[in-house]
């Protein structure tokens, strides 16, 4: 799901000070599953598991993902600094399948930094931020660096899968059932339609230094 909006945000410096790097979140998932946890206060043997599993999608997805050209060119004409705040659990499947596609699009622009938070932590950042009257995760934050005015959001996941999801808790599908056919989608997807609503929400996010015409006719 999207959303683009400019708004004064509950997101302090301090906040930022606090926040980690994507490969130290990898890094800090290794330490807790080597001591059989997880992050958040549930360290029970299903979480744990959930966090394990989530480990090996990422690391898959890191190898599975290729930003298309057309994403490549936009990033590269961004022109104003930018922090992409993500809140995240180590044991969230969605975020284990968006967020390395997430830091791989912003590695692509020298101005944009990717931040994690873990939800749980945050309680009253989450609270600015719910999806649908929920706490869903992954939700990414889109940052002016400078002013940390909100340019935009995004998350909890792609348009289809939210659809998806919705559909199978409408149906009152069986959760296994359900997340069966969601990660069967996003194993087909490999983040293509992730990247294709990056390039329409970057248009709103980023100042850029060559005209988008035939970008915004394709997100109109």
């Amino acid at each position: 799901m999207t959303e683009t909006l400019i708004a004064k945000t509950p997101i302090t410096h301090e906040h930022l000070s606090k926040a980690i790097s994507y490969m130290q979140y990898l890094e800090m998932i290794d330490t807790l599953l080597a001591e059989g946890k997880t992050t958040g206060e549930n360290h029970s043997e299903e979480m744990v598991e959930y966090t394990r599993m989530n480990m090996h999608r990422m690391y898959r997805m890191e190898k599975s993902v290729a930003l298309d050209d057309e994403i490549v060119q936009l990033l590269l004409s961004v022109d104003n600094k930018m922090t992409w705040v993500v809140l995240t659990e180590a044991w969230c499947g969605d975020a284990a399948q968006n967020i390395p596609a997430i830091a791989k699009i912003a590695d692509a622009s020298p101005l944009i930094e990717v931040k994690l938070l873990l939800r749980d932590e945050h309680p009253e950042v989450m609270d600015a931020f719910l999806t649908n009257d929920t706490r869903s995760i992954p939700k990414l934050i889109v940052l002016d660096t400078d002013t940390l005015e909100v340019l935009g959001t995004w998350g909890p996941r792609p348009e289809p899968a939210q659809k998806l999801v919705q559909e199978a808790k409408d149906n009152n599908l069986p959760f296994k059932e359900m997340a069966e056919k969601l990660y069967g989608w996003y194993d087909k997807d490999r983040s293509r339609t992730l990247q294709q609503e990056f390039k329409c929400l970057l248009r709103n996010w980023a100042q850029l230094t060559f005209p988008q015409d035939r970008l915004l006719e394709r997100c109109s």
